[in-house]
């Protein structure tokens, strides 16, 4: 069996930034001695944890994301991810507080998380601060995400695997879109939803010249 490719780089090779420094005050000793191989963008090779999230503070996105946890689901993980992708201003787990993070592939220590005992917690929460709740799941009445124009400043809502949104955040939701299928299977599961919804949000709002791998001409 082959060996695997190295993730990341190796310690740092040139002269190290001058104590005091604004490059020094982000970046950690012990990754310029050993190494970063850690899964995140070249940009942020070598940086603290803190640095990055505090940078990462600076230009979130307006959106927020909650899911519903009554089974343990193991969706978390993989919509914790990708709210970290899409750069989420915040994620909100709903139900049970433990979830597995194995799916979230250690992007929950850059991603924000609140938790909410239940549907009621959460519309507080939103309503507080103005945010309207968008339920994201196939059922009757729902608008056609394709087609539907997603507010700026909002939260999106994935309920359970299988079941879906529960009745409780039905109601409370403005709206609810669906994602359009063509095939046999009854559902998507939810990180797949999630994923798809999180991309229509940004399509419609964020600056895509700011996306990491962008081209050059653009950023």
């Amino acid at each position: 069996m082959d060996d695997e490719i190295p993730v990341g780089v190796g310690p740092w090779e040139a002269r190290w930034p001058e104590p005091g420094s604004a490059e020094s005050g982000r970046l950690d000793p012990e990754l310029l001695r050993d190494g970063d191989r850690r899964n995140v963008v070249d940009a942020y090779r070598y940086w603290r944890q803190d640095a990055i999230v505090a940078d990462l503070d600076q230009r979130r996105h307006a959106f927020h994301v909650a899911i519903e946890n009554w089974r343990h689901d193991l969706n978390v993980g993989s919509v914790v991810r990708t709210a970290n992708a899409f750069l989420a201003a915040e994620v909100h787990i709903v139900g049970r507080r433990r979830w597995n993070r194995r799916g979230a592939m250690v992007t929950d220590r850059y991603q924000h998380l609140r938790h909410h005992g239940d549907v009621e917690a959460l519309v507080q929460w939103a309503g507080d601060r103005g945010l309207p709740l968008v339920g994201v799941d196939n059922q009757p009445g729902s608008v056609p995400l394709e087609g539907a124009r997603l507010p700026d400043a909002c939260m999106l809502v994935f309920g359970q695997e299988g079941p879906g949104l529960t009745p409780a955040a039905r109601d409370a939701c403005t709206t609810t879109v669906s994602i359009a299928q063509f095939g046999s299977t009854r559902s998507i599961n939810a990180g797949a939803a999630a994923a798809i919804a999180m991309h229509a949000w940004v399509r419609q709002h964020a600056d895509l010249s700011a996306a990491w791998g962008a081209p050059r001409d653009e950023r």
